[in-house]
């Protein structure tokens, strides 16, 4: 059974860096095909995807938030990581972490809410 479990702050601070980790159990990330994705969605907006990384380490955002998102993995731990800096309200969301295979989310995380307020 694959499991998913984001953890990090529920409340961060304008323009700081929110910090998420995602610790999987019952696959490994290093497994081939398996894909490792961040997914979140704003108060009465839709699904966004933000980024995944590959098994082999590789990464690919969303254009829209590329130049403020790193996704990073520690194998020792099974986990994979997400950092979204300067950060502003509108970034306020529930923050999932999923994994990918063969094109579709076959496994979520079950969320963790993010608020950015000073």
């Amino acid at each position: 059974q694959v499991q998913l479990q984001e953890s990090g702050p529920g409340l961060v601070k304008p323009l700081q860096t929110l910090s998420l980790s995602c610790t999987v159990s019952g696959a490994s990330i290093t497994s081939d095909y398996n894909y490792w994705s961040w997914i979140r969605q704003s108060p009465g907006k839709g699904l966004e995807w933000m980024g995944l990384m590959t098994w082999r380490g590789s990464t690919y955002y969303n254009s829209s938030l590329k130049s403020r998102t790193s996704i990073s993995r520690d194998t020792s731990k099974n986990q994979f990581s997400l950092r979204l800096s300067s950060v502003t309200p509108e970034d306020t969301a529930m923050y999932y972490c999923a994994r990918v295979r063969d094109l579709a989310v076959d496994h979520w995380g079950q969320g963790t809410q993010v608020i950015v307020s000073s």
